[in-house]
């Protein structure tokens, strides 16, 4: 997995690309990539998202 906090850049492929938590779509390369970081049960964990709208629609459930 690409560290959460560094660029979606070129080196990213789709075997070390994360995942939409809304749609499943992989991400690579994109520039309207989102994380939300959250702690659950004391550890901080990564959402990523690929649009500003899967990230509602996530938030919203």
């Amino acid at each position: 997995m690409v560290d959460p906090t560094s660029d979606i850049g070129e080196d990213v492929t789709e075997d070390n690309a994360p995942e939409c938590e809304q749609c499943s779509e992989t991400i690579v390369q994109s520039t309207s990539h989102r994380v939300v970081t959250a702690v659950e049960d004391g550890r901080a964990v990564h959402h990523h998202f690929c649009s500003d709208g899967c990230r509602d629609e996530w938030q919203a459930a």
